[in-house]
């Protein structure tokens, strides 16, 4: 029964890369925008952090679908082979909504930390206590005539 093994093995690979590419696909088409908008528009640096990070989710995910691959026992028929079909499949569905989340969660709060500095109110320079910021430090005003 190694050719069922066989078959379950192709299979398994077949739809794990297909998933990875598709939620690869995905997220990087829509996190584009998102990131330019983090980015504040930068969109040189939005697509070169959205190129950055479907990298590390391909190589995370399918070295897990590698790792994965080993079957524990070898399957007699065929309803052995969907069951360990499915829950090899499941387990990696699992870590690629696992991984889309740690993304999400990620962008969000590099997002957030760019919403509260674009709304953070700049500092105003010092201005002196006559209201000219040009002439250099206060000082007090000279002593004049008594009453002046």
């Amino acid at each position: 029964m190694d050719d069922l093994n066989v078959v379950g093995y192709i299979v398994y690979l077949v739809i794990s890369v297909a998933l990875t590419v598709w939620v690869a696909r995905t997220l990087s088409r829509n996190g584009r925008i998102f990131l330019s908008d983090v980015m504040h528009g930068n969109e040189k640096l939005a697509d070169a952090v959205n190129h950055l990070l479907v990298v590390g989710f391909y190589l995370v995910n399918l070295g897990f679908v590698a790792l994965y691959l080993r079957v524990a026992e070898t399957t007699e028929n065929a309803r052995g082979l969907f069951e360990a079909l499915s829950v090899k499949l499941g387990v990696v569905l699992l870590v690629l909504g696992v991984m889309h989340l740690c993304n999400v969660f990620v962008l969000n709060r590099i997002r957030r930390r760019g919403v509260m500095e674009r709304e953070q109110i700049p500092p105003v320079p010092p201005q002196s206590w006559t209201g000219q910021a040009d002439k250099g430090p206060w000082s007090p005003p000279a002593a004049g005539p008594a009453g002046v």
